[in-house]
């Protein structure tokens, strides 16, 4: 398998190297201040999103680390100036940490997913309105361009993605669940946990009760006049309904001591970053980088090239600067790939970053199961100090971020 078989089908903007997260973090830095704060919200249209930091892929698969986004803010910026550039940046860690208390959640949007895919099969008016608004055709002209948007560039501007899923669940009266499935399988920063509490939060499941209805003025504000949909939009917003119970899990951080053992340092699409977290460094390295199947519908090709490519554009780096062997493998059966490596290096463990919930937690563990393997999942500090906050709203972590900013040594007080 070619690795880089799609990356041509990658636009410009999203290099899905870590010298190009470098060179657009730079290049944003000096407009995360009151600039941001002032323009984050206008969606100008594809090629023109450059009041947001549009760092989201790189961080998403943490090709960039979130201290080194806060560091490098932090650098030219008081707190008070970036805040809402910094708590943009926090909102990814609470979605995840969120999402961590409540496996259930996503237990039942997977499962509600496959139940939906199937009925696609057995409903054909259901089918038919589900083709007509992921390939643009419902006649609402803003919503029409995002869906072309998001399918032919892997992007789409937050306030977008807002109005999106407000748009088709409320005026189109969709399920939830499909269209954050359009959104995952597209989205080359296609996060589970970002992706769901957002489509879960825009339909009233979130925040119980309090749902974000799409409006035809703020539409023509934030879109500088390219669209106005008056009267082709819901006017009311009542919240979804799930009775399902959701348990609430305690997260555990006991870590394993790797001190003296034969550590495999495995690196997927869920963390990028070349450097390790071990004590020791690693006796080998493997980089998994076949792609994840996100969903039972077919992934975009935009989201199938990222992760692969930058997965290489990371095993080049760290073999470059490591004399452990260090070796890439596309294969899909993580388990004999796993084991091998294992035998062949004379491994006692295999770690990894912590992993999140998801398909490439899914994936890994069960690897590691089948193969007799023990996998340590090692946590970074940033997700430590951050996920005990996000048992509820976000307001709870957005108080502690100061705290949390002076713990990761990145605190600078205002001028």
């Amino acid at each position: 398998m070619d690795l880089l078989q799609d990356t041509a089908d990658l636009a410009p903007d999203w290099a899905p190297k870590r010298a190009a997260a470098l060179e657009r973090l730079r290049a944003f830095i000096p407009h995360a201040g009151t600039a941001y704060a002032k323009q984050r919200n206008f969606d100008f249209g594809p090629g023109r999103h450059e009041k947001v930091s549009r760092l989201s892929p790189w961080v998403r698969h943490r090709v960039l680390l979130e201290t080194e986004v806060l560091t490098s803010t932090l650098a030219q910026h008081t707190p008070n100036a970036a805040e809402k550039f910094i708590q943009e940046v926090f909102w990814r860690g609470y979605f995840k940490g969120w999402l961590e208390h409540r496996p259930d959640v996503w237990r039942h949007y997977r499962s509600d997913l496959v139940a939906l895919a199937d009925r696609l099969e057995k409903d054909a008016a259901l089918a038919r309105r589900y083709d007509q608004a992921i390939s643009g055709r419902t006649g609402i002209a803003c919503f029409d361009t995002w869906a072309t948007e998001l399918v032919e560039t892997g992007y789409l501007h937050n306030h977008a993605r807002m109005w999106f899923a407000s748009i088709w669940i409320f005026t189109l009266k969709l399920p939830w669940p499909l269209g954050a499935d359009f959104f995952y399988r597209h989205l080359i920063d296609g996060d589970p946990a970002s992706n769901t509490c957002s489509w879960r939060w825009v339909g009233g499941l979130h925040t119980v009760g309090k749902t974000y209805l799409a409006r035809a003025a703020n539409i023509e504000k934030f879109t500088a006049g390219r669209f106005c949909p008056n009267g082709q939009l819901a006017q009311e917003a009542p919240a979804l309904q799930d009775e399902r119970p959701v348990a609430i899990t305690a997260l555990n951080w006991r870590q394993t001591d790797l001190e003296g053992r034969r550590v495999g340092w495995v690196m997927t699409e869920e963390d990028c970053h070349a450097g390790d977290l071990t004590p020791q460094p690693p006796a080998a390295r493997l980089v998994l980088s076949a792609p994840t199947q996100r969903s039972v519908l077919p992934l975009g090709k935009h989201a199938a090239a990222f992760a692969p490519a930058a997965l290489h554009d990371a095993y080049q780096d760290v073999s470059k600067h490591t004399d452990a062997p260090c070796e890439i493998s596309a294969e899909a059966d993580w388990s004999a790939i796993l084991a091998n490596w294992m035998q062949i290096h004379d491994l006692e463990v295999c770690a990894t970053p912590r992993l999140t919930l998801g398909p490439v937690a899914k994936r890994l563990r069960q690897a590691c199961r089948k193969a007799d393997i023990e996998l340590v999942e090692v946590p970074r500090r940033y997700d430590q100090l951050t996920w005990p906050h996000t048992k509820r709203g976000f307001f709870g972590l957005k108080k502690k971020i100061p705290q949390i900013l002076t713990d990761l040594n990145l605190h600078r007080p205002n001028d």
